[in-house]
């Protein structure tokens, strides 16, 4: 069983780890101090239910209804695209980013929840990837499922609340203005993956 568990935590890890579109946003609000636990809670929740989803066999819908991927595919594009401009449009006013003044509640709310529920690689990672990974464990696919989504859980309180260290001497306009280029950057990355492997 423990093996099981370490595999279904290493495998998450490694999955999930990448800096995308999600990542970059939870490391953004980290930064800022922004509403933290509610984006961590949103993207560590949902990766539970997804891994629940995959280890129960909802997996083989994404695989069998392609379309489903197609409009998320579209969907994400577009949205990071979004998401990349106003990255860039808030790096041209970097005082803004080093004032107090936070954003609404639900504006980051939606956007942690667009950013993970129009991703399709999440889908295909959590959902299909570890979920097949689960139901091939001798161990029972509950213990690998709950390892994944302990690397999970682990993963996204590390970045949320790990870049509060960082945020007072990452305080200054000119920083502010290099993290939003680059969280741009990052959503603009993978707007073009996503619509490249959807060609």
């Amino acid at each position: 069983m423990l093996t099981a568990y370490l595999t279904g935590l290493v495998t998450g890890l490694s999955l999930i780890v990448a800096i995308g579109a999600q990542n970059a946003y939870v490391l953004r609000q980290g930064l800022r101090r922004e509403h933290v636990g509610i984006v961590v809670a949103i993207c560590a929740v949902s990766d539970l239910l997804l891994i629940a989803a995959g280890t129960l066999g909802i997996g083989a819908l994404v695989r069998y209804v392609p379309w489903l991927l197609v409009a998320l595919t579209w969907g994400g594009v577009a949205y990071l695209l979004w998401f990349a401009y106003r990255s860039f449009r808030s790096a041209r006013h970097p005082a803004v980013l080093a004032s107090s003044a936070a954003a609404a509640r639900s504006s980051v709310v939606a956007t942690a929840l667009a950013l993970t529920y129009l991703n399709p690689h999440v889908y295909l990672d959590t959902v299909v990837m570890l979920g097949t990974l689960a139901t091939q464990q001798d161990a029972g696919p509950w213990v690998f499922a709950a390892g994944a989504g302990t690397g999970s859980l682990v993963w996204f309180t590390v970045l949320g609340f790990g870049a509060r260290a960082l945020s007072r001497p990452l305080g200054r306009p000119r920083t502010w203005r290099v993290v939003d280029v680059l969280v741009g950057l990052t959503m603009l990355a993978v707007a073009l993956r996503l619509a490249l492997d959807a060609l």
